[in-house]
This record gives C-alpha cells, sequence and structure tokens, in this order.
C-alpha cells in the first residue's frame, strides 16, 4: 500500500463540477492499494497516517499528530500510485490491486481511521474526480506499508 500525505489548509473533490467533499486544515491522503496488500497492510497505513507527527507545534517544529491537532481528513483512491513507468512511455498498473479488492481495502482503511474516532472526507471510488488543495508548508510525504518496504 502506498500513501501520498499532503498537510493542507483546505481540500476539496468534485465529480462532475459538483463538490462532493471538503475539509479544512488536515490531511490529503491519497492512497494506492497492490495486487500484495491485505487488510493488515490498512491498519499499519491509518496507524501510520493518524499519528505521523507532520503539524507544528507551539515553536514551529513539525511535532504534532493529526490525533493531537484536531485537524481534519480526506481520502481519495488512486490506483496510479502503482503506475510503473520504467520502461516505454506509457505505464504499467500490473502491480494495481483490481477495482473489488482495492476497494474493499480502501473501506477498510477508512473504517480503521474512523477507529481512531475522525470521519474522513472521501472521493468517489472509481469515480474522475477534481482534488483541489492549499498544500500547507509544502509538507508532503510518502508512505509505504512493510511489504512495500
Amino acid at each position: 500500500m502506498r500513501a501520498i500525505l499532503q498537510r493542507v489548509k483546505n481540500c476539496a473533490v468534485r465529480v462532475g463540477g459538483e463538490t462532493i467533499s471538503s475539509i479544512g486544515p488536515g490531511l490529503l491522503v491519497l492512497l494506492g492499494i497492490s495486487i500484495e496488500d491485505d487488510e493488515s497492510d490498512a491498519r499499519f497505513m491509518a496507524d501510520k497516517v493518524v499519528n505521523l507527527r507532520i503539524f507544528e507545534d507551539h515553536e514551529g517544529r513539525m511535532n504534532l499528530s493529526l490525533l493531537e491537532t484536531g485537524g481534519e481528513i480526506m481520502v481519495v483512491s488512486q490506483f496510479t500510485l502503482y503506475g510503473d513507468a520504467r520502461k516505454g512511455r506509457r505505464p504499467s498498473f500490473t502491480r494495481a490491486a483490481p477495482p473489488e479488492g482495492a476497494e474493499r481495502l480502501y473501506c477498510r482503511f477508512i473504517e480503521a481511521l474512523r477507529g481512531w474516532g475522525l470521519e474522513p472526507a472521501e472521493g468517489v471510488f472509481r469515480a474522475h474526480m477534481e482534488v483541489e488543495l492549499v498544500n500547507d508548508g509544502p509538507v508532503t510525504i510518502i508512505l509505504h506499508s512493510p511489504r512495500e518496504i
């Protein structure tokens, strides 16, 4: 499992020109799921995301987690995180999980976030989305589940 975390001042997702979800200060998580992933990866990633200390404390140091700041979270599925463009000019997506399995693990990730007391905003699985954000910092972190490393 791969995730791109972006610390945001705000974020919104539109489908067909209509805003379907938005958040204020917090995290945007772009989540990619591979054919090797299982529920333990979803739990690991949710724990890592909510506890990663990438928010500034009163001294301006990145020392606080999303849970400690009370920030919001948006999760958008993104199979293209498993695009392999090392050969040729068209990415291969053979390592990306098929939609049914990916959606199941995406939902497990969302459930794990809820287990931490969060109510994630979401994109629409398999939809063509427009994601608008104001990156705060900018702070962008790439995460991998243990089997990815």
